[in-house]
């Protein structure tokens, strides 16, 4: 795991050497044990080091038998063992035994193609000096981060934005149109930042750049697949199976010559892989996790009893208010971007735990977007099949039926308040019932009254491209396929960035791509059966854990941030929302800002989450735009 860096000019440039060591100095937190560089008169690449696999001999840049290739990457291919051999018969010779090396040698014997033999996590760019061609790639789920800048110019790629940023040609300035979809959402699903120019090389994609011809292409190589139908219908089969392609996950994410531990919640996910990891290697595992000493938000407990039932060696560390909040600034700084969700900063402190004893961890990311394991799922497609007999009713009952839900007198508020997200008062449109209810901070309504934005595209653009662009397959299966597309790349982006803040690298197993295709194969009816999501996941593990922690209920990683908010302490953050100077005040109506705080602080409304949108929009114009906090201040501190 690493930090890369590198900028390829129309023109030869003989500033890039010298701003291309200062981008990657900005990465030193991503590799804190080696640096390296290369430059000729047209590219410049850098390299900062997490040393992992053969921590002697694997230093970046890398340069084929030849010297033409260079290399510059972050993240592991972990089946590059296996692949070493044909690449050997082929005529490549090996000087190391890092999967760095194989990359390599695999594009010189495939070309772009290579790219579909890997297994694993990565973010690369190949120079290729005799062709003047640069070559990158990003892995198939996004776990590991690429951004680009291209003006017709200057090419730019690093791994985190910050290092774009010191370049003196990338301007660091606000993507305006990206607002109402942060505002929405909290994060930008496509391929824009929130920075203008900067962008992101989507998961799945290669982009090629030759600056002679001033030509970049990028073109996709992978995408999930749809269901082929046809398959076997003995659920004993899936059982197995998804069995047998998670222990093997597992297995291949074992390879390394660093101490390793593994991210324990307490949930199904983190403590089957911890069961696992556990039988598959000798001594003890080391397992790591973070709570809040409010009780009813801490999943601490069930950590624990997930530890004894595995037998693990297990640390923790709880968060309180003070640290949540003054943390929040450099870790913003870390993610570049505003902070989507407040587990970002928990995880942040579970990651700095850990670091102090391995380099290396598993985590159990992924299980929800393949399997179903969201509420939303099934209550979504509860909401549709209740609305199909819903729709039979005479007109003026239904208007009536809707009036009493919102209004009646008879219904507790808290009756009234779950009624609403129902069909009964939404439809079933899949914006509404779907997006506004799960994903949305501000609606379109609430962004109309508070904001003063620019025109732009549908804040659920992205998403609904993805659910439309498979029309003819179940609901569940379009949901789980926009979701892996949208929502878990940000969490994967929170994931990479939060744990390489610590200098940590993180590994997910569940998102093995052959284990996600296997996913993708299992029919609706075995991921969610009755009240049971994840049911066949589930299943699959049942000898490894108690029953109580496979089965037991969902809790999301939850935070106490209502409760903080409405603490004396938290006062100052909200009052940083009305600073004259801050980005805020450029498109918020006062008037409503301050009527929507006073309702949230006298319990009428619970306004948590578009506070929490807001006050990381505020923080994040602060480090980035305005000035009150430098990314260079922000970037000591976080050291």
């Amino acid at each position: 795991m690493c930090g890369i860096a590198g900028c390829v000019s129309v023109n030869p440039d003989p500033r890039s050497p010298a701003l291309v060591e200062r981008m990657a100095a900005l990465l030193r937190h991503r590799g804190p044990d080696d640096r390296g560089s290369y430059s000729d008169t047209w590219a410049t690449l850098a390299h900062r080091r997490l040393s992992i696999i053969d921590l002697a001999a694997g230093r970046q840049p890398m340069s084929n038998e030849d010297g033409n290739l260079w290399i510059v990457y972050n993240g592991e291919v972990f089946n590059h063992a296996a692949l070493r051999p044909e690449l050997e018969r082929a005529g490549h010779r090996y000087r190391t035994r890092c999967d760095t090396e194989t990359i390599l040698h695999a594009y010189e014997q495939y070309g772009p193609g290579c790219v579909d033999r890997f297994r694993g996590m990565f973010s690369f760019a190949i120079w290729d000096r005799a062709a003047r061609r640069l070559f990158c790639a990003r892995d198939r789920l996004g776990i590991k981060p690429f951004y680009y800048f291209w003006d017709g110019r200057l090419f730019a790629f690093a791994s985190e934005i910050k290092a774009l940023l010191e370049h003196p040609d990338i301007r660091c300035a606000l993507e305006e149109e990206a607002l109402p979809e942060y505002l929405a959402l909290g994060y930008l699903s496509g391929e824009r930042t929130m920075f203008s120019g900067i962008r992101k090389l989507m998961p799945g994609h290669t982009l090629t750049f030759e600056p002679a011809a001033t030509r970049l292409e990028i073109r996709r190589y992978w995408d999930l697949p749809a269901q082929a139908g046809g398959e076997p219908e003995d659920e004993a089969f899936w059982i197995s199976e998804c069995r047998r392609r998670l222990e093997e996950a597992v297995r291949t994410r074992l390879m390394s010559d660093v101490p390793l531990g593994v991210f324990l919640s307490g949930g199904v996910d983190s403590s089957a892989i911890a069961a696992l990891v556990r039988r598959m290697v000798p001594g003890p595992v080391e397992t790591f996790s973070v709570g809040y000493a409010e009780g009813e938000f801490s999943e601490l407990g069930y950590a624990r009893q997930a530890a004894r039932a595995i037998g693990s060696d297990h640390h923790e560390v709880v968060v309180g208010l003070e640290d949540f909040f003054s943390a929040l600034p450099r870790l913003i700084w870390h993610e570049d971007e505003p902070i989507a969700w407040p587990s970002s900063v928990s995880l942040y402190f579970v990651s700095r735990l850990a670091a102090s004893r391995v380099k290396v961890v598993l985590t159990g990311e992924g299980s929800d977007e393949l399997f179903a394991g969201y509420a939303r799922y099934r209550f979504y497609l509860m909401n549709r099949k209740w609305m199909s007999g819903y729709r039979l009713l005479p007109p003026a009952l239904r208007g009536w039926i809707r009036r009493q839900a919102a209004a009646s007198r008879l219904l507790s508020a808290g009756l009234r308040r779950k009624l609403g997200h129902t069909f009964l008062a939404r439809g079933d449109s899949l914006e509404s019932l779907y997006l506004d209810n799960f994903y949305c901070a501000f609606s379109g309504a609430d962004q109309e009254r508070l904001f003063s934005l620019p025109p732009g595209p549908s804040p659920y653009a992205q998403y609904l491209g993805y659910w439309n662009a498979r029309p003819r397959v179940p609901a569940l299966d379009r949901m789980l396929y926009a979701d892996s597309k949208t929502y878990l790349v940000e969490l994967l982006m929170k994931q990479d960035q939060m744990s390489m803040a610590c200098s940590i690298e993180s590994r997910v197993p569940l998102l093995d791509h052959t284990f996600v295709e296997f996913a993708a194969r299992v029919p609706a009816r075995l991921k969610i059966r009755g009240r049971t999501q994840k049911y066949i996941f589930k299943r699959a593990v049942e000898d490894l854990l108690p029953r109580d922690i496979v089965y037991r209920r969902k809790m999301g990683f939850p935070t106490p941030l209502r409760e903080w908010l409405l603490r004396p302490a938290a006062a100052p953050l909200i009052d940083s929302l009305r600073a004259p100077g801050g980005l805020l005040a450029e498109y918020v109506n006062r008037t409503e800002l301050d009527a929507l705080l006073a309702r949230h602080s006298q319990g009428i409304e619970d306004a948590t989450d578009r506070i929490w949108r807001l006050l990381n929009l505020q923080l994040w114009g602060e480090v980035f735009l305005t000035g009150r906090l430098k990314p260079s201040q922000a970037a000591e501190t976080a050291r």
